[in-house]
């Protein structure tokens, strides 16, 4: 599923309420001020309910992802329902660092910090509401698109055998 950052969408709105935290003196972080820019599913026709959260520092290049965390607020009877067997308490629901993304030493540290952040319901609710519009944009774009499923052939097995 592609991720786009909700600032590409709507850098206004994104630019008022993108939370930063300025770090000072702690020792599992360095000093420093920390972005969690959120990043949203743009595939037409999904209904995940999840953000990716890349943290990143002001004085650092924006190609230096400090940590890649994960954030699904629903149920996880709604991730199953959604996802399959696949989904566990683990991979779906909560915060959690994504595990495709490379993580620095850092990211466990600013894991633990994003979810002190999600203690205020403002937050929580602040990037809920981010996803319901961010998704109202894919779902315009795309009832104005019209899709096709590609062609699949299937052998049958006695076509199989001919081979």
């Amino acid at each position: 599923m592609p991720m786009i950052p909700f600032m590409e969408r709507f850098p206004d709105l994104a630019a008022r309420e993108t939370r930063c935290v300025t770090v000072f003196g702690r020792s599992d972080i360095p000093d420093g001020e920390y972005g969690f820019l959120e990043l949203f599913c743009d595939e037409p026709g999904c209904d995940c309910r999840r953000v990716m959260i890349a943290v990143l520092r002001s004085d650092t290049e924006l190609n230096k992802i400090w940590a890649s965390i994960n954030y699904g607020w629903e149920s996880i009877e709604f991730y199953k329902q959604w996802g399959g067997a696949w989904c566990t308490q683990a991979d779906a629901k909560g915060s959690f660092l994504d595990p495709v993304s490379p993580q620095p030493a850092y990211s466990p540290a600013l894991l633990t910090l994003f979810r002190s952040l999600l203690r205020s319901p403002d937050y929580a609710k602040r990037i809920q509401s981010h996803y319901e519009i961010f998704r109202q944009t894919v779902d315009e774009a795309c009832s104005h698109t019209v899709y096709s499923t590609p062609y699949r052939r299937h052998r049958s097995r006695h076509a199989k055998a001919r081979l």
